[in-house]
């Protein structure tokens, strides 16, 4: 199955992508798509930074409590 991520793209000549950018802005229209593409780009934006956010430790708000023994 992982030898199935996007290897078709590497078969689309560019008929095929003027056909498809063709659909696209026959679907969504030239206005919206400026939109989507800044929606699009903000969404990458926030996951690379919250990504990077759990990869760094937290820092507990609260003190841990030590077991007397």
């Amino acid at each position: 199955m992982d030898n199935l991520n996007l290897a078709f793209i590497g078969n689309l000549g560019p008929t095929e992508l003027i056909i498809i950018a063709g659909v696209v802005v026959l679907l969504f229209g030239t206005k919206k798509l400026p939109e989507l593409g800044k929606s699009l780009g903000r969404s990458v934006r926030e996951l690379k930074k919250g990504l990077k956010e759990g990869d760094e430790p937290s820092v507990s708000s609260t003190p841990e409590i030590e077991e007397k023994k």
